[in-house]
């Protein structure tokens, strides 16, 4: 297992689409752990390929808090989206920023394995929010996104200012 690099906002990557995996293969299943392990370090609850610079639509979660409920959504989709939940939300490539956004509070996902087996599961509350949260980031969507224009500029330049003070800062708080 391998700990990856985590991009920060404002990198352009972070912006990118990722692509459907087409095979899931050996390689898949290593970048599934790779992802667990560098989510776990960083510490958060969820990763999405495209923070490490993998174009993949990959993510993997887990909400449980002692690292027992492990998840990686391989092609995931969600297909159903109720209610509204206003949470604060953070995120491994924006350190340090917490802010709320409104997402569905319940939602179903259709996703793969990393053994290829295709599965449909509901989710509510965190772990409904952070599969939105992470599959955003296989479109190019940051939470960020929610946010006012000014929010927006706000933390880019407080990302700048960090980012100039200490390189390689890091926020142990982060959650997404």
């Amino acid at each position: 297992m391998a700990l990856l690099n985590i991009l920060h906002f404002p990198d352009k990557r972070l912006r990118c689409k990722a692509k459907p995996v087409e095979e899931i293969n050996d390689s898949t299943r290593q970048l599934v752990e790779d992802m667990f392990e560098t989510m776990y370090d960083a510490p958060g609850i969820g990763l999405a390929a495209i923070q490490v610079n993998i174009p993949q639509r990959v993510i993997v979660v887990d909400v449980s808090g002692d690292r027992s409920r492990p998840l990686a959504l391989i092609n995931p989709e969600v297909t159903v989206l109720e209610g509204i939940e206003s949470m604060d939300e953070g995120c491994l490539s924006v350190p340090g920023v917490f802010e709320k956004v409104e997402r569905a509070d319940k939602i179903t996902v259709k996703a793969l394995n990393p053994h290829g087996e295709e599965f449909v599961m509901d989710a509510d509350g965190l772990l409904a929010v952070c599969i939105q949260h992470e599959i955003d980031h296989l479109d190019g969507k940051l939470f960020i996104d929610y946010l006012s224009e000014l929010k927006r500029q706000r933390i880019r330049k407080k990302l700048g200012k960090q980012g100039r003070r200490q390189s390689g800062f890091e926020n142990r708080r982060q959650v997404i």
